[in-house]
Parts: C-alpha cells; sequence; structure tokens
C-alpha cells in the first residue's frame, strides 16, 4: 500500500499507466476508489495519479483534523498537499488535472498558484460561486445523516471510508468547510488567474448545483471549454462514465502539444 509522508500526514497514492502526468483529485466525500468507472480509459494514454486527500479514504486524519477542515486555509493547505506529493514521486513535467465537485475547487486553486506546472484542468460539478452560506445552500439538499441516506450511498461511504469513519467524515461534511468553506463561495477570482485551457463538464440533472454554474465558471476563464452532458446527475464520472471519458479525452489531447 504505497504512501508518501507529507506533514507528518501518511497520504496514500496509486500510480497507473505511462505518458503526460494526469492527476485526478476527488470530491469532499470521496477518495481513489471512486474513479474505477474511467480508469483504464485514461492509463491507456496518461500516467495516472490517484491519491485521497488528508482524512480521505486511506490517508490520515493527522492531528487536529477539524480545525484543518474548517478553516479557511484549507484550500492553500490542499495545495501545498499535493504540491509535496508530485515532488514526492518526481514529477517534474507539467501536469494535467481533474477534479470533481470540491476536486475542482482545489485543483482550480492548484492551477492559480502554480501556472507554470499545469498543462490543462478539466472539473465537473465543481461549485462556481453561492449567494448564501455553505450550509444554507445545501440545506435540504443532501441527507442529513449517513443514516437517513439511501442505502447504496451508505454502502459506498462504508467501503471508502470504513464503517466506523464514514458517519463521521459526513457529519463533518455537512458542518462544511473544505473545499468549499463555511461562508459564501466565491471561485471567480480564482478562475480570472488560470492561465491554461480549462474545460467545465457539467451534468444538467445535479440535485446539488444548477447548471448555470458552469457558465458562470466558463466566463471565467480565459481559455475555458464548456460541455454538458444531457441527462445526467451529479457524480457524472459515476453515471455516464464512457461519456465522460470521451469528452474528458478529447480536450487533453487538443491541448496536448501545449
Amino acid at each position: 500500500m504505497p504512501k508518501a509522508k507529507i506533514n507528518g500526514v501518511e497520504i496514500y497514492y496509486e500510480m497507473h499507466g505511462d505518458g503526460d502526468p494526469l492527476v485526478f483529485v476527488h470530491h469532499g466525500l470521496g477518495c481513489t476508489k471512486m474513479w474505477e468507472k474511467v480508469l483504464t480509459s485514461f492509463i491507456k494514454r496518461y500516467k495516472v495519479i490517484l491519491y485521497d486527500r488528508r482524512g480521505f479514504g486511506q490517508s490520515e486524519k493527522g492531528e487536529n483534523f477539524i480545525d484543518y477542515y474548517i478553516n479557511e486555509q484549507y484550500n492553500h493547505e490542499s495545495v501545498k498537499e499535493l504540491s509535496a506529493l508530485l515532488e514526492y514521486l518526481d514529477i517534474n513535467d507539467r501536469i494535467n488535472i481533474v477534479g470533481q465537485c470540491e476536486g475542482g475547487s482545489v485543483g482550480f486553486h492548484f492551477g492559480a498558484h502554480y501556472p507554470d506546472r499545469v498543462k490543462a484542468i478539466a472539473i465537473s460539478s465543481t461549485l462556481c460561486y453561492s449567494k448564501i452560506d455553505m450550509p444554507g445552500f445545501c440545506k435540504g439538499k443532501m441527507f442529513s445523516c449517513v443514516e437517513d441516506a439511501q442505502s447504496d450511498f451508505q454502502d459506498k461511504l462504508f467501503d471508502w471510508h470504513g464503517r466506523d469513519y464514514a458517519p463521521e467524515l459526513y457529519s463533518l461534511f455537512m458542518q462544511m468547510g473544505g473545499a468549499y468553506g463555511t461562508g459564501i463561495f466565491d471561485l471567480r477570482e480564482t478562475l480570472n488567474n488560470i492561465e491554461c485551457p480549462a474545460l467545465v463538464l457539467y451534468p444538467d440533472r445535479s440535485r446539488l448545483f444548477d447548471v448555470d454554474q458552469a457558465v458562470l465558471m466558463y466566463k471565467s476563464l480565459s481559455l475555458g471549454e464548456l460541455a454538458v452532458l444531457p441527462n445526467c446527475g451529479h457524480n457524472t464520472y459515476e453515471e455516464q462514465p464512457e461519456e465522460y471519458s470521451k469528452i474528458v479525452l478529447s480536450f487533453f489531447e487538443r491541448h496536448r502539444t501545449i
């Protein structure tokens, strides 16, 4: 089980395939396991790097994880974590990034902070901005606790994070924090600093974010591209894996020689 010691915390990672480096950044309840339906398509062309961010999946929480999670520097710390992982893996070439939901926020912050290290970014189902604080924004859109969730959702979280830890992590997620914070969230200023090509892939049936968010995000990017998956729910990579892979791979191939 490969792990890298980053800031005193064991971070789980996987590497698959050969080619240009491509990093997948999971969403706010995810881990490396969530990418299994699309992984095969990408490892045929890229060196794919998957990792569980601190406190998720098979990575350690470390000390004071709650303070870390709700700190307004969370995105900055997540960027430092990814940077340190790339250094540990001796990845010196410019990377491509795939991010889902909260992972898209981390990916864009990384791209804004390290423009010379990123070739292209593709995100899906990432929030652009909110008009109210995040607890209010998500009220009624999520299950109040794991026990109230559908059985398949419960089973997935138990598999990803363990039966004992999953309810705790979900409860923390419902209190918000993480990449979206607890207040009003706005990614647009960060997007204005993205210099590389960026794909905004959005579903038209997300129960969390309206597709209008994708248009706002696209308009904030200097080299943005926009794609909408019809009749698709929030977890695009899971609900329409073949179409998801096709669109994202096509995007990266268009910008491969940049």
